[in-house]
């Protein structure tokens, strides 16, 4: 019996529905950028300001992304995102702060 073979996107870990999401890629996007700015800005002393306003920016982002995101590919990327923001983040206020610097 001849059956058209398909693809279960069940198993993948990077299973999509087939649908496109501009909003929620584009916030995978920004989260992810954001959390490498923040994370490599973070391990110098000086630029403890960019870290941790990338880093919250990061954050915010990527806990919105997560909370309208469709797919597992979606919420594994934000995840990576959120985690590298967060590092940045808490570094960034480590080092200085948010406002050290700007209001002195």
């Amino acid at each position: 019996m001849a059956q058209a073979m398909r693809r279960d996107p069940g198993h993948s870990l990077f299973a999509t529905d087939g649908k496109p999401h501009p909003l929620q890629d584009a916030l995978v996007g920004v989260t992810l950028v954001l959390g490498v700015l923040a994370f490599v800005t973070a391990q110098f002393h000086g630029l403890y300001l960019l870290s941790s306003w990338a880093g919250l920016v990061g954050i915010l982002t990527g806990g919105y992304g997560q909370f309208i995101s469709a797919t597992t590919r979606e919420r594994f990327l934000l995840i990576i995102g959120l985690g590298a923001s967060a590092v940045g983040f808490y570094l960034g206020m480590a080092h200085g702060g948010l406002f050290t610097g700007v209001l002195n």
